[in-house]
């Protein structure tokens, strides 16, 4: 699947003439933005030689069961894991984008709690922020493509790169399920 695939959704609610387009269309979008960042990690992870398809279950469940990961800890686990960071990968525009996404996710967790946001944001305010997202996503999945063979748009990240010794260049080294674990729990939560 395709960034542009992925965001066809997101832009059918954008043109609809739906009165909440604009919150939904903008919580989509974050949440496709947080998957792809999740779905990039968990493919590198699974790179690892100890891992095969009967430990995808497992891999899941440690992801899962750790209530305390977020955006922000799926960019460290990119980061501690790949030689070249989410930064490097998304290129010149990674700051702004990045700051965006970040005041985009405190929106939309007011937004999810009934709460209001601090600047009563109006729909052309969420499309700006959609406009954000998604180039962060396209700019994303264009730079991980070209850097470690997969956009994480793909369905099933949990599959073996082409690039077969993809896992020699990785900044640390992961022997079980457990050590998945400490990995989560030392480079991806919040403390």
């Amino acid at each position: 699947m395709s960034f542009e695939d992925e965001f066809a959704t997101v832009e059918l609610l954008k043109e609809s003439s739906a009165e909440t387009r604009g919150v939904d269309a903008f919580a989509l979008s974050l949440i496709k933005a947080e998957r792809q960042i999740r779905k990039l990690v968990t493919h590198l992870v699974f790179q690892f030689p100890c891992f095969s398809g009967s430990e995808v279950s497992a891999l899941k469940e440690k992801l899962a069961d750790n209530r305390r990961v977020y955006f922000e800890g799926m960019i460290n686990g990119f980061n501690a894991i790949y030689p070249i960071t989410v930064e490097v990968v998304v290129g010149q525009q990674y700051q702004t984008l990045q700051s965006k996404i970040s005041e985009a996710i405190q929106h939309r967790n007011k937004i999810f709690h009934g709460q209001l946001t601090s600047r009563s944001l109006s729909r052309d305010d969420l499309f700006s922020y959609i406009d954000n997202i998604s180039e962060w996503c396209r700019l994303l999945a264009s730079g991980a493509q070209n850097e470690i063979g997969y956009n994480g748009f793909t369905r099933n990240s949990f599959q073996k790169s082409k690039k077969n010794d993809i896992h020699t260049q990785f900044k640390v080294s992961l022997q079980s399920v457990e050590d998945y674990e400490a990995f989560i729990r030392e480079n991806m939560q919040r403390p």
